[in-house]
């Protein structure tokens, strides 16, 4: 039986499965349901600094983007920080790592961007015995706009600047979280490196406004008729994750970095695919305020029996395997050619293959043959886009063959070059060509 046993930067936890910092990890009665319910850490909501507690709104704090089945696609948030006091906190965190040895338990922190905030508050944290702290450099609303969160989390002078100093003042593995509110999250990726970050974790929220109400005209969710931008999470944000997590990955400056990742975990496949671009772990949230905590025991079982049945036998078989075949465009070999094949056996003949290519593509899929219905790819104008594939509602029904070298492509009349070749050496590229010159 695969072992998932998880250690991220010498923290030790049953499985990779952590909870992010979110309402699910504001206090001990809610992460003890969940060690319960099998997750092997949590990231506890973020702490602030001791004083007149945070304000959150009293309304609603959520909006929404479903699928047509209703099923939640992406969650909008504008809730702020804990605003529990930060000693009742800090009293329960010691209680449940008492109680749960085994399980990781990390601190998110969020104080100002000052020497002396910081260096007031590790000591207190590192008198829980908690397992490390979370820099939140990533909330994009609300704290942002005193100067704090993505605030700090978009200029990487600042990141490496707090991280030297949490490296000096506590011994506790830091972990940096980042902002996907950015142009290339290499930068900050880097500029914890540079600070000493023991990892980063990625992503935070996307800024947001995810619908308008119009009936009262207010972005949602709305509060007393106005609305504010949020934070965007759940499996919408996925591709921009996985994209970012493979930046950090493969970047030359970065590779090796311990990455803990996030955004849109709610299946054991979404948490392999995360693993086999360079996360060491992930964290959850939105799966876990939607289906609960006991999702997790799925999640554990399905990674399991998927490892099991391609003989991985620890995280280490799969964490980084897919970096090396994440590549920029301009190396992708031009002589691979592949053709969409139906077939007809599982066809339903909704004919939406042939629409979306007739209308948007390329005009390679028949709608009748000898006046009957019947939908085929016209090899001779197929491109290989597999926009058709998508677009099929049938799973498998359609799929890209890819030619043989020595083949004919009858869309060019060409023979498939067994040869790699790339855009940097294409004779149409005019950089190709001042090289030859």
């Amino acid at each position: 039986m695969a072992d998932i046993r998880n250690n991220f930067v010498g923290i030790k936890s049953p499985n990779p499965f952590w909870l992010a910092s979110a309402p699910p990890t504001d206090k001990a009665y809610n992460v003890e349901r969940a060690f319960r319910a099998g997750w092997g850490g949590v990231v506890w909501k973020t702490l602030g600094e001791q004083g007149p507690p945070v304000v959150n709104v009293n309304g609603p704090r959520y909006g929404a983007i479903w699928g047509a089945d209703r099923r939640l696609l992406g969650l909008n948030n504008i809730e702020l920080i804990t605003d529990r006091d930060l000693y009742t906190n800090l009293r329960e965190m010691k209680e449940v790592k008492k109680n749960w040895p085994d399980r990781a338990i990390i601190a998110s922190i969020m104080v100002p961007c000052e020497e002396s905030a910081w260096k007031a508050i590790l000591p207190l944290v590192e008198e829980t015995e908690v397992d490390g702290i979370e820099l939140n450099f990533g909330c994009p609303h609300g704290m942002s706009e005193r100067g704090m969160g993505s605030a700090v989390g978009q200029v990487p002078e600042y990141i490496e600047m707090v991280v030297r100093w949490c490296k000096q003042y506590t011994r506790m593995p830091v972990i940096t979280k980042l902002t996907p509110n950015i142009t290339d999250i290499r930068h900050p990726a880097r500029a914890a490196k540079r600070g000493g970050t023991d990892a980063v974790s990625l992503i935070n929220t996307i800024s947001s406004i995810v619908s308008v109400d119009l009936d009262s005209f207010s972005p949602n969710p709305s509060v007393g008729g106005k609305g504010s931008h949020g934070g965007y999470c759940g499996p919408a944000v996925k591709p921009i994750a996985l994209n970012m997590v493979a930046e950090i990955a493969r970047d030359p400056e970065t590779f090796g970095l311990p990455i803990s990742g996030i955004g849109g975990v709610t299946t054991w496949r979404d948490a392999a695919e995360f693993l086999a671009l360079g996360a060491g772990n992930v964290q959850v949230c939105t799966a876990a305020m939607t289906y609960g905590f006991k999702i997790v025991q799925e999640m554990i079982s399905g990674l399991s029996d998927w490892m099991d049945a391609k003989g991985h036998q620890t995280l280490d078989d799969i964490t980084g395997r897919a970096v090396r075949n994440v590549t920029d465009w301009q190396y992708l070999n031009l002589n691979y050619i592949a053709k969409a094949h139906i077939d007809q056996d599982a066809c339903i003949k909704c004919g939406r293959c042939h629409i979306a290519c007739e209308d948007t593509s390329h005009q390679a899929i028949t709608s009748m043959v000898d006046g009957v219905r019947h939908f085929e790819v016209k090899e001779e104008d197929c491109v290989g886009c597999n926009l058709c594939v998508n677009v099929c509602p049938v799973e498998n029904c359609i799929t890209m063959d890819a030619l043989e070298p020595g083949d004919l492509d009858q869309r060019t009349g060409k023979i498939v070059d067994p040869n790699y070749a790339n855009w940097t050496t294409h004779p149409n590229n005019p950089m190709a060509r001042q090289a030859a010159e």
